[in-house]
């Protein structure tokens, strides 16, 4: 297995042999049980369900409850279907924890970023706004135009304007594992990853 399912539990610094410090992110990777396998023959695609943190029996609803009690776990709160190559190694209800990264790996962590609310144009896509000499009036933070004259007579679709930033879902590749803590399951990559503290990641080895 090459996937995982965490939590963010929030950043720090590491420091090397040489003295020097780097920000890292620290993840409580799983641990994660398979849930459901899905195979060629039966579903048309290899993919593989897994599941992470407990749910309590009083949320869980009727169709959830077959559904765990058939792969023979207990109800998890977040779950979550990745493609595999192949299903022919993977049972259900195998656990999958942080043991499965080392030092080295290069990790790609998915996410719901953190919601900035509406913002502005210069906020949200980083315009610098127009002139503050030469007899300009109140047009320091303006987007300028938008339009496109008598022809299309329209805005484009896509134009970048003012609105709701952040809280998207997004991706960070190419993180460096730099530590892994087996015994609590926590791992620390090199960077960021998105969202905040106790935010849901899915972590993918490249």
């Amino acid at each position: 297995m090459d996937y995982l399912i965490g939590k963010k539990v929030g950043m720090t610094r590491i420091f090397d042999d040489l003295g020097g410090d780097y920000p890292v992110s620290i993840i409580e990777a799983g641990p994660c049980e398979v849930v459901q396998v899905k195979s060629v023959e039966n579903d048309g695609y290899a993919a593989v369900q897994l599941g992470f943190g407990d749910k309590s029996d009083k949320h869980v609803s009727k169709p959830e409850k077959g559904h765990f009690a058939k792969a023979k776990v207990s109800p998890r709160k977040y779950l979550k279907e990745f493609p595999v190559e192949s299903v022919k190694e993977v049972s259900i209800g195998e656990t999958v924890e942080s043991s499965i990264l080392e030092i080295g790996d290069l990790v790609t962590v998915s996410g719901v970023s953190k919601g900035k609310g509406f913002a502005g144009h210069m906020k949200r896509h980083g315009f610098s706004g127009g002139r503050k000499s030469h007899g300009k009036n109140s047009v320091m933070r303006k987007a300028g135009a938008v339009g496109a004259g008598s022809d299309p007579s329209r805005i484009w679709p896509g134009t970048r304007m003012a609105g709701r930033m952040g809280n998207d879902t997004t991706s960070v590749k190419n993180l460096e594992v730099v530590r892994v803590d087996k015994e609590k399951n926590l791992v620390f990559v090199k960077g960021a990853v998105p969202g905040s503290a106790n935010s849901v990641l899915y972590i993918a080895k490249q």
